[in-house]
Parts: C-alpha cells; structure tokens; sequence
C-alpha cells in the first residue's frame, strides 16, 4: 500500500496540531457557545454575587452556577477584541487596532494607562514594538495599601517606572503561548515573570489571574489582570528562614534534609504550617514524629504539591497529589481556600521564584505518619480502639511493632462493647496480624499469622476480599509501622475441622450420627475448602416420617443428600450477592443468594452464617435440601431397621451433650427418631 506523500502528513500534522486550542481557549470557547443566542461575538460571562469577580464559564460551572460554593449569576458580554454597534443585535464590530497606550484605555485599564504617562513609558508603548504587557486593572491598583501606592507614584520616574517594566515582555505573548510552568524575562532587568495555565482554563502570571487577555495593538498584545506584580527573587527555603511565624518549620526542614529541595528548581506549592499548627498537636505525638526521621520526613513531603497551585486557579474542589505520594483535596468557600473542606489557610499566594507558598495553621498529618491507635481513632473502628485498650492491648497499636490491624468497624458494636475478659483478649489478639501488610497484595488462600498464634486464611472474591468471616470494609490505612484494615464484623478463627465443629454442636448431633453411618467422617476431616450447608437438628425433625424412616433407612441414598449440602470451595457470606452458584459433592448445583442481609440456600433461609472451620465454613440450616431430580426410594431388601447403628450414634451423642446444659433440648429430639423403631425414651 502507497505511503502518503512527506508534505500531506506534515500538513496533517499541522492541522491537528492547530486543532488543539490551550484550556483558556477552551473556556472562551464554551462561553461563546453559550451567548451566541445573543448575537455575534457575545460570551457567557458568570459573576459572583455582590462583587466584580468574573469568570468565563466552562460546563461544569455552567450547570452548577457556582464559584467556590457561591451562586453566579450569568451576564452576556462582548467576547475579547468586539464592541456592540448601536441598533444591532450582539457585538458585531473588532475594537479599532490602536497602539498599546491607546488600548489600555478601552479594556479597562485607565489607571495603568495614567501611570505609564506619568512614568514616561508613554512615548514606548506608543512607538513602534512588539510587546506584551500584563496591565492590572484599575481595582487592582486601587487595592493597594496607600502605603505601597505612595512609594510608587512619589518617585514616578523611577520606582514607578520599573513596576510597570516589570509587567512587560519585549515580544508578542497569546494565551496559547503561556505555557503551564514557564517563565518570561520581563523588561525590568530581565527578571521572570511566572505562568501557569490551569486545566480549568485560568492563566495566572506571579498568581495575578488574567481578567480580559488577547487584546491586539498595533505594536503588541495587552493581557489585563487582577493584580499589581512584584518581583521576587527568594526561593521558598529562603522564606522559611525569614518568616518568624516558621521557625518550628526552619527546624524541621533542617532535621529532614529538604534544604536542598526546596531552595532548587522546580515548581512546588508548599503548605507552610506556621509555629502555632505544631503547638496544636499533642506534645507527645509532636515529639514522637520529630524524633523519627522517616516520619519527619513523610509529614513534611505531605504539605508539598507536585506542582505550583495560585489560590485564583481554585474555583472548585480539586484532588493534588503531595510529594509523600497522597492526594490532598484543594478547595474554596468564598475567599478563603480549604484543605480536606477545612478554611485552615492563613496566608496565600506568597511567591517564590520555584514555586508558592500558603501559610496554613493546622498541621496536616499523613496516614504514613501515625501510629495505628491514631489511624484508628480517626477512622470508623474507634470503638474497636476503646476495646483493644481495655484488654490492655495498646502497646501493640502505638508501638513500632509490624503489625496490621483487623478493626471491625463501628457499627458492629452499636449494641455496646462486649465484656472484656481472658476469652475476649485472646480474641483481639487473633484480630492483629504479624508483619505490616497491604490488601492488594493479598491472595487467595494465603496464611496470616497472629499474635495469637493462629492462623487466618485469606479469601478473594469477585465482590470482596475477606479474612475468615469478615470482610474488609473499606481502604487500608497504611500507619508509620501498622496497617489497618477496616472489618464488617469480628472475625472467627477456626477451632477445628468441620466434623470437628459439628460435633462440638448440639443442634448437629443427628447430622453428625447421620455422617458417620453414611462414611463421609473422613472426607470432612481431611485437610480441604469445604463449604457445608448443616441441616440442624430441627430440620430433620420437619421432615415427614416416612421420608425420614426410608431416608435412614437407605446408605447410599443418605450419602448422596448430605453430599447435596457440601460444596467444595469456601463461601462466606460476605462473598454472596445477589446469587452465586455452587457446584455440591454431589454434582447438582446449590444456589446461595442475599436477601434482607439473610444468606439463602436453595431459597431457603440459612440459620446461622460463617461458623469458621480449619477446612471449611459452615452454614446451619433448618431444613433438608433436596436435589431437583431426587425422589423418594423403596428400601427393597433392605433390612428393617438399617438405621439403628445410625440412632445409637445419636443416643451416644446426646448422653455427652447432656452434659452442657445447654444440649438439653437435644434429647427430646434423639426421642423423635427412636421412638418409631420401637425404642424407649433414652
């Protein structure tokens, strides 16, 4: 096949290339779909309620009407470079190209015009050229202390002189120019000016944000912004080192080692927790966290964004990324701007020449930071924290151990904490895993050590990932030593295998009895992944008798119905949605579902969910299933009364429940089945 020729795919190149607009670009673009109802060249402008804050809309403010969490309402203006005609509809006409003195006065830059004629920068800015200027607007002059203002105009050829330089640039600069994270030498000493083009289509030059950019002049371009522009030439280290209000921040940047990183090129946002942020921590968590380098370190990197972020660029929430490796939410409310939905700012928009720098006055802790009692104090497990330290377990949480946590959430105790005793501690201690771990890197059927020396398999499902019986509810919280893992419920570890727990039961002596006459007992002691759906004694007794007494009655009928209530991969209930399907020993298929937080069986509800063995877990049920083909069979030549090997087992096991008062309702129904076969009550 034919290549194209060199020429056409430059020119497609190009093309696309031109197709790319910048994100400033975008916006105005958007604007002007949304005001083209009104004529030509009329852009959609949103203005915040009582004041003269205007922004070029893009969709999401569009629909939401907001700006930092305040109402907008919509005004309808001439796009950038037009004027209305009077008697026509819209903004028909290009503003007349005048040279750059001239065309300050028509975008709404009086002032800035004014103070170039008193400066003497008239007579350039007139003459022939190509030049930028970034004019501030006539509030932005206004806004300036007296004192600052004074200094200025009172040594007009001077002071006055260079501030205006300053705001120029010896070349033609459009919006699709102004790079993200880029630099332009002024006209004052070649010193930078610093840009930033944000995807929300503000361009912020040293933080000013640009109001009414790419008016064109005979000899340049004038960009009109909402500040007057300062100079800087100090790095953000040597700000900590001046400001006073940092000093514990002097301190810690020196003990970490980040001198050399934040006095070096780049494009930072630090987040300057002041002298007051650290006299609110706790005296104890303060001087643990400075003693340890590593978390020193991490708390630090955490009040540094990857990227330099103006206050005027934030008009919504936002999601940044720290140099630790976590994200901080970067909002606004009005004026103030927000971290995490909290006005803790104090100071913004101080520049330095490789980035910015907010004061704020709380300090903000990274997860990475923090022992695991603090992670679980601040997470919905800080009950499960009260019940680990009244079975004197803390240590284990606030230590330098490596361990990871399995905290059940809050609401697993919302009738009370349980009694804290020797059983119960012994309990907490199988809830801490030895070694610190992370839930992605979990597998199927991996062992987990604890401290109490018992070992908790791992289950992954398609819906969950779950430990033993309980099931991880939310997202690790990785601690400076511990994780911690948020549990739907306390977890079970197992104390046997499944014949093990049946026999331990009471309400499963008749299964048991049943089991051992069918010659399954080995095959549910064996090592294995057994899910086993235990019909109760009760369910045996809902039986019709005569089913019962054939069922009994039959050996190879028996095994083939309890092999009908064992699958064999493990289940638990937190795996279950709205239907999964399980092939049983037998070979038909069971079908457990969720239903009002139940787990059924065969659409039957089970009794008790998640009794954990060493091979299995087991559900109690109280009735029998049925396979869909299975039918009821004559005994033939059978004996007449195969099963009362099956009822001695029963009546032995009865006779040893009799000892737990709690197994005494079981004999009424050893009688049930003995009675029929012309036993006496036992």
């Amino acid at each position: 096949m034919a290549q194209p020729p060199l020429p056409l795919l430059l020119a497609l190149a190009l093309g696309f290339a031109a197709a790319a607009k910048s994100p400033y670009q975008q916006v105005l673009q958007h604007s002007r779909l949304r005001g083209r109802q009104h004529g030509p060249n009329v852009c959609a402008v949103q203005k915040l309620i009582g004041t003269n804050r205007k922004y070029f809309t893009n969709c999401k403010q569009w629909y939401q009407r907001k700006i930092c969490g305040k109402s907008t309402v919509i005004s309808y203006e001439c796009c950038p470079g037009y004027e209305k005609v009077p008697g026509e509809k819209g903004c028909p006409a290009a503003l007349p190209l005048s040279n750059i003195y001239e065309t300050l006065g028509v975008v709404g830059s009086a002032t800035t015009q004014l103070y170039s004629d008193r400066s003497n920068l008239r007579p350039e800015i007139e003459g022939p050229g190509s030049f930028t200027i970034f004019a501030p607007s006539n509030e932005a002059w206004a806004s300036l202390s007296a004192e600052t203002l004074d200094s200025l105009v009172s040594n007009v050829n001077i002071e006055l002189l260079n501030a205006l330089r300053y705001h120029m640039v010896n070349k033609r600069v459009l919006t699709d120019d102004l790079k993200h994270g880029t630099t332009l030498n002024s006209m004052y000493q070649d010193l930078p000016i610093q840009i930033h083009h944000y995807p929300n289509g503000i361009v912020t030059v040293n933080c000013a944000r640009l109001l009414k950019a790419d008016h064109h002049a005979t000899n340049g371009v004038v960009h009109v912004i909402d500040k007057v522009i300062a100079t800087t030439t100090n790095s953000i280290q040597h700000i900590i080192e001046t400001e006073e209000s940092l000093e514990t921040l002097r301190a810690a940047v020196a003990a970490s080692d980040l001198n050399s990183l934040l006095e070096s090129e780049g494009q930072y946002t630090l987040l300057a927790p002041t002298n007051e942020a650290f006299e609110k921590i706790p005296r104890e968590t303060l001087n643990r966290i400075l003693g340890d380098p590593e978390a020193l370190r991490d708390l630090l990197n955490h009040h540094i964004l990857k990227s330099a972020m103006c206050a005027e660029a934030i008009i919504a929430g936002l999601t940044m990324e720290t140099l630790e490796g976590t994200t901080l939410d970067v909002g606004c409310s009005g004026e103030e701007l927000t971290l995490n939905g909290k006005p803790i700012i104090a100071n913004k928009d101080i520049l330095a020449t490789n980035g910015v720098v907010h004061f704020v006055n709380e300090l903000l802790i990274p997860d990475s930071a923090k022992t695991l009692f603090e992670l679980a104090q601040e997470s919905e497990v800080s009950k499960s924290t009260d019940l680990f330290r009244q079975a004197g377990l803390s240590s284990h949480l606030t230590g330098s151990e490596k361990v990871t946590l399995l905290a059940p959430v809050n609401d697993v105790f919302k009738d009370g904490l349980p009694t804290v005793d020797s059983n119960m501690k012994n309990l907490l201690l199988n809830h801490i895993v030895r070694d610190q771990l992370s839930s992605k890197y979990l597998y199927h059927g991996q062992k987990l050590q604890t401290l109490g020396d018992k070992e908790l398999r791992v289950f992954v499902y398609r819906n969950n990932l779950c430990i033993e019986n309980a099931c991880i509810a939310a997202h690790d919280k990785r601690g400076r030593f511990g994780t911690l893992f948020s549990m739907d419920k306390m977890l079970t570890p197992p104390s046997g295998s499944v014949m093990d727990v049946l026999k331990a039961d009471h309400r499963f002596s008749t299964l048991v009895a049943a089991i051992q006459s069918a010659g399954l007992t080995e095959n549910l002691n064996r090592p294995g992944t057994f899910t086993v759906f235990a019909p109760t004694n009760e369910a045996f007794r809902a039986m019709p008798q005569g089913e019962l007494n054939k069922l009994m009655g039959n050996a190879k009928e028996l095994a083939n119905i309890l092999k009908f209530h064992v699958a064999d991969e493990i289940l638990v209930s937190g795996a279950v949605g709205a239907l999964v399907r399980l092939k049983s020993m037998q070979g038909d298929k069971l079908e457990v579902s969720m239903k009002n937080n139940i787990v059924h069986i065969n659409k039957e509800p089970v009794a008790e969910s998640d009794i954990m063995a060493t091979n299995g877990v087991i559900y109690a049920v109280n009735s029998v299933l049925q396979p869909q083909a299975s039918k009821p069979q004559e005994r033939g030549d059978e004996p007449a009364d195969p099963a009362l090997e099956i009822f001695k087992q029963a009546s032995a096991l009865s006779k040893v429940s009799q000892r737990n008062p709690r197994l005494d309702s079981d004999v009424s129904m050893v009688n049930v089945f003995l009675l029929p076969y012309g036993f006496s009550n036992i």
